[in-house]
């Protein structure tokens, strides 16, 4: 009796394995790609039309309303509808078919953009799709020099980038590019055709710092480095174009420097915030790079003095104190002077109209 449960259990895990192996036989299983607007037809593997069947999209069985027979009908598709479709057969609930869904779009033409940034070492080209497409691409490179095809290495990041290396300098051939795109719904390409001096665009310069010149209230000091990618500035130096402009303006004020990497402006407003971004171009060729990241920057200001005696303190706090102290021309009340029964109501009066006038003095 001991040996029985454990058979048991063994005969419990066959009969779910051949039920696993029933449901998965026959299985006919692959993606497939329709385009964004599409009516879609699903036959369920190789069962009859009038063969009785469920479908399910994600393990959420469809409404009968989209059959047509065995048939699964998808009109207009969507990208919601992408996913994994299954096709079960009866009541026995058997897999005959399975496929996933890839709803998308057919690349639309690649833009491609070719650079060199590192002149005379080479160029790199760079591309992307104006539009997503939902679904995988693969993309395709040539480069050809006159007549001669040149090796175009992809870099692992950003994946959508190659190198070429120069063979030749000062090349009077121009460079042909073609980039072709494909997916499952469709391709497209394009190409760019240039002279070897027509792409040479430094990297921004580097580390550019602005700060202010000490008793000096117009002027600022602004210094950078060449970009580090450029990579022989002796024997092909760069110039730069050094823009700035204080916050409360919109409008830039520009210099142009044939060499060096330091400038000081002199004619900053007093006071104010400065932004500040410098440009590089080779001196013969090409164009300007991008500008630089912008750096901030307030001209030197006088610092404000403070009163420090305490004679000056003593001074300050006496002129900003008043009393009220009667004209010397004023008296009280002068019993003596006041003749007759009114001297009581005389010394009032007065009493009154000193008193008035000591309060416009408090």
């Amino acid at each position: 009796m001991a040996n029985l449960v454990p058979s048991a259990c063994c005969v419990v895990l066959a009969t779910v394995v051949v039920v696993y192996a029933q449901r998965h036989s026959q299985l006919d299983s692959h993606i497939q790609y329709e385009r964004v607007g599409a009516d879609v037809t699903m036959k369920c593997g190789s069962m009859d039309w009038d063969a009785a069947v469920t479908w399910t999209a994600n393990g959420t069985d469809i409404d009968e309303s989209h059959l047509n027979g065995s048939y699964l009908i998808l009109k207009n598709v969507d990208l919601t509808q992408s996913g994994q479709y299954s096709c079960y057969e009866g009541s026995s609930w058997h897999l005959k078919y399975q496929t996933y869904l890839r709803v998308g779009t057919p690349p639309k033409e690649p833009v491609l953009m070719c650079r060199s940034n590192n002149y005379p070492k080479g160029f790199y080209c760079s591309w992307h799709l104006p539009t997503p497409t939902y679904i995988p691409n693969s993309f395709n490179i040539s480069v050809i020099h006159g007549t001669r095809e040149m090796v175009c290495e992809k870099d692992t990041f950003p994946k959508n980038r190659c190198h070429i290396r120069y063979l030749q300098l000062f090349s009077t051939l121009k460079y042909k590019v073609t980039l072709t795109v494909t997916n499952a719904l469709g391709k497209n390409s394009t190409t760019l055709t240039f002279d070897e001096f027509t792409i040479v665009k430094p990297d921004p310069p580097e580390s550019v710092v602005a700060k202010p010149v000490p008793n000096n209230p117009r002027r600022l000091e602004v210094s950078w480095q060449n970009p580090s990618s450029w990579p022989d500035p002796e024997s092909f130096p760069l110039k730069f174009f050094l823009r700035y402009r204080p916050l409360i303006l919109d409008q830039w004020q520009h210099v142009e420097l044939s060499d060096g990497t330091s400038h000081t402006i002199t004619d900053a407003y007093a006071g104010k915030e400065y932004i500040i971004q410098v440009a590089a171009k080779d001196n013969d060729i090409g164009t300007w790079s991008d500008w630089s990241v912008a750096v901030h920057a307030t001209p030197w200001t006088e610092e404000p003095k403070h009163l420090t005696t305490e004679a000056q303190a003593t001074e300050t706090t006496s002129a900003s104190t008043s009393s009220f102290m009667p004209p010397p021309t004023t008296k009280i009340c002068d019993k003596g002077a006041v003749v007759g029964s009114g001297a009581v109501a005389v010394c009032w009066t007065a009493g009154l109209v000193l008193a008035a006038y000591g309060v416009l003095f408090i």
